[in-house]
């Protein structure tokens, strides 16, 4: 009989956000503020175990991939189940759909999303190819809004989606318009891991590539995240024409060769992102911010 989920156990372990044994994965090394609240932050370490590779885990999987006791995990997780975000059979757990009123809240707050969807549509409609709308987030970019078509691709991409800012399109359009000192820090502390042979994991390869992107105006990533996955992208502006946004379009390798990226995607491409930057100018100043 397997006891992962223990709710019936006894905690051995007071609650007191220093549990013993945790790993403190997130935030290793950095100096926290007084304010800091450690079962807060390991709370949401627990949210973060779950993606679309682990949408199901038993209480010791959720303990060693955040650092945490069994006792601890135990907790935060039936602390969540309370609260109506995790569910779980007894040995399995998994997020709910309540979870995605913590997106929400950011999204429904940010202008960009539903400004540009009607361009993501429009654009994936003339190319059909799927396109999307990413931010900076750390070392990740974050979509917040996507058009697809009726294709089948490996990577499932969804609103909320994380990936590696690294070997990316729209990542790339999203480096190359950090300013210097900020892009510096980036590839002083980014694990620039291979995803393909193709990957750029030498950040003097990629600091080089950002400067082309910079100059010519957009990015094409081939096959850097995934073998037979090209994708191009262009930056978004806000008024002051700092970068805060890409948008992308992508396509399968055996479906269209580089030539035809740059030929056939790019120019519709870059007018999309000139009329959700057309778009954002008019919008009420502040809702959207650059990430980083």
């Amino acid at each position: 009989m397997d006891t992962d989920a223990g709710a019936a156990g006894v905690d051995t372990e007071a609650d007191t956000g220093a549990e013993p044994g945790a790993g403190g994965n997130e935030g290793a090394g950095e100096v926290r503020g007084a304010h800091h609240v450690q079962s807060l932050e390991r709370g949401l370490a627990v949210i973060r175990a779950f993606d679309a590779g682990h949408r199901e885990l038993t209480l010791s999987e959720v303990a060693r991939g955040t650092g945490l006791t069994r006792a601890a995990a135990r907790r935060f997780l039936l602390t969540l189940a309370d609260l109506g975000y995790v569910r779980t059979d007894g040995k399995y757990f998994a997020l709910t759909a309540r979870v995605l009123e913590l997106g929400y809240s950011y999204l429904s707050g940010m202008t960009l999303p539903g400004l540009a969807q009607p361009h993501l549509e429009a654009l994936s409609a003339e190319v059909g190819e799927s396109s999307s709308v990413a931010v900076l987030d750390g070392n990740d970019i974050v979509y917040v809004s996507r058009a697809g078509v009726a294709r089948i691709m490996t990577v499932a991409i969804n609103v909320g989606t994380r990936l590696p800012a690294h070997a990316t399109s729209m990542g790339h359009v999203l480096l190359a318009g950090l300013p210097h000192a900020e892009l510096t820090g980036y590839l002083e502390v980014a694990r620039l891991i291979r995803h393909t042979p193709r990957t750029l994991t030498e950040p003097e390869r990629l600091r080089a590539e950002l400067a082309v992107v910079r100059g010519q105006g957009w990015a094409l990533v081939d096959q850097e995240l995934e073998q037979g996955l090209r994708s191009v992208a262009a930056p978004v502006r806000d008024r002051a024409g700092r970068v805060i946004a890409a948008v992308n379009l992508s396509t399968h390798a055996s479906r269209t060769t580089v030539a035809e990226v740059r030929r056939d995607l790019v120019p519709p491409l870059l007018t999309a992102a000139g009329r959700i930057e057309a778009d954002l100018a008019l919008a009420p100043p502040g809702r959207v911010r650059r990430q980083r």
